[in-house]
């Protein structure tokens, strides 16, 4: 399930993060480093994901 939600972080990273916290600040966060910039929302969601 993981590789899924890692693939899916890498497509669209908000979504990858959605589907491992919800509506938590992570995913929040998730959506600003998305907008500044498409690798930092990457790295930032497969971090996420990782560490769960």
């Amino acid at each position: 399930m993981d590789f899924f939600r890692i693939l899916i972080a890498i497509l669209i990273p908000p979504l990858g993060v959605f589907l491992q916290v919800g509506f938590a600040g992570a995913f929040w966060l998730n959506i600003l480093l998305t907008l500044l910039g498409y690798i930092p929302g990457i790295v930032h969601a497969v971090w996420i994901i990782a560490k769960r």
